[in-house]
């Protein structure tokens, strides 16, 4: 399946197993730029819920690359530099999978 290109001003967010099933998409796009820091504040406004139930355990990619989600605006107190998610970026939430 291919991903179709965010609008301009737009990243996409991919969703996998338990997130596309919370979310009822496979992909949306969201405005950019978006501070890492506030993806999961910004789901959790469309989507009530979607933090506790799925977020809290996901593990999340820009483009491709594994990212660790801030605790909060002491990670940027401590000298890390904040990630800012660009127009055209892909970013994907990978919840935990079971097998069985």
């Amino acid at each position: 399946m291919t991903t179709p290109r965010p609008p301009k001003g737009h990243f996409n967010v991919l969703y996998f197993a338990s997130a596309g099933s919370f979310t009822s998409k496979n992909v949306e796009a969201l405005p950019a730029p978006l501070p890492l820091s506030k993806l999961f504040e910004t789901l959790e406004e469309r989507y009530k819920g979607i933090k506790e139930s799925v977020l809290d355990n996901s593990l999340v990619t820009v483009n491709l690359t594994y990212v660790n989600m801030p605790e909060g605006e002491d990670d940027e107190a401590n000298g890390d530099e904040p990630v800012i998610i660009q127009e055209g970026d892909e970013v994907a939430i990978i919840p935990p999978v079971s097998s069985g």
